[in-house]
């Protein structure tokens, strides 16, 4: 198992990140009654919570996040709201299988799955290639593999295959190659190691691209080092399940792996029947448990990719429960 993060939360206070499609999110998301409860599922810096804590005076918010340091920065930013806001250090697949609120059910639910500038930033955990980090990627300490673990240990074939699955990387197979042969001079420990490994292992076009070329493979090794994709799938059952009838929840996704599983999930999810398809007779009632509000995913404007770049990707899709069933 690998050495446990040390975080210094020293010069964390100041706010790196700026959440996406904030207006976008409160129109979609505001719950219509007083004294409503909202679950942000991915606290981060807390950008999103204050927004809906301002808008409505009676609402009270549940933040989660597995990273204990962001959501210290979010603790003493949303502290004026006092009792308004309930903090859980928990995953949200964690928060919604074990569910601790009880008969308490929200009226609505958010997702924002993209990394926080925070973590590309200040963490020092080596999720961005533009600093030299150790290879760590761990959003939360006590998971037991990180970045370094995949890099090298894991065998050429089986690395490639991650590097492709959860990169979506044309030149998984390269990548791997290249990363395989540098292992065993030296160990692969920093971000600029293996930034430098991908960069030469990839064509000269691609290699000065508009994207860096170590930024699918950097995508790859955070999702697979966090379980991302399982921990998405798993949750959003979850979530639905402690919604209340009439209640919202929205996604936020960043990349086409995430996107692809929610737009499945509330697609299913609105179907009249939901019984597998080898069966010859619907036993269930025939009756959607969600109504799409997003026929087309939701994106940001020019005006907000002009001033926030990273929000260049993110797509909003939202879902009202109908009733409660079996989800």
């Amino acid at each position: 198992m690998p050495d446990k993060i040390k975080v210094d939360t020293g010069s964390f206070m100041d706010i790196s990140h700026k959440s996406v499609l904030r207006k976008e999110v409160l129109e979609f998301l505001s719950p219509s009654k007083e004294g409503g409860l909202l679950i942000d599922c991915t606290l981060g810096e807390g950008g999103h919570s204050e927004s809906f804590l301002l808008s409505d005076k009676s609402l009270s918010v549940v933040g989660l996040d597995a990273d204990e340091a962001i959501q210290r920065v979010a603790k003493r930013r949303l502290e004026v709201f006092g009792d308004r806001i309930r903090f859980y250090n928990i995953w949200f697949n964690t928060f919604f299988r074990d569910y601790p609120l009880g008969d308490e059910r929200p009226d609505s639910i958010l997702f924002d799955l993209g990394i926080s500038v925070f973590h590309y930033e200040k963490s020092g955990r080596g999720f961005s290639f533009n600093q030299d980090e150790s290879l760590d990627m761990r959003l939360e300490p006590d998971l037991e593999i990180s970045a370094a673990d995949i890099i090298n240990n894991y065998p050429e074939e089986e690395l490639a295959d991650l590097i492709y699955e959860f990169g979506e990387e044309r030149y998984s197979r390269r990548i791997s190659r290249a990363i395989i042969r540098a292992r065993v001079k030296e160990k692969i420990s920093t971000t600029m190691q293996l930034a430098g490994i991908i960069r030469s292992s990839v064509p000269p076009d691609y290699r000065y691209g508009r994207l860096h070329p170590g930024t699918r493979t950097f995508q790859a090794l955070r999702i697979a080092v966090n379980g991302e994709l399982v921990r998405l799938r798993t949750a959003l059952n979850g979530a639905l399940s402690v919604l209340k009838p009439g209640g919202r929840m929205g996604v936020i996704s960043f990349h086409s792996l995430e996107d692809r599983i929610v737009k499945h999930f509330f697609r299913e999810k609105n179907k009249a029947c939901t019984c597998p398809s080898e069966w010859p007779v619907c036993k269930c009632d025939g009756r959607p448990t969600v109504r799409i509000l997003t026929r087309k995913a939701v994106i940001p404007s020019m005006e907000e990719i002009g001033d926030n770049p990273p929000s260049r990707s993110a797509k909003f899709r939202v879902v009202e429960k109908l009733e409660d069933k079996e989800v």
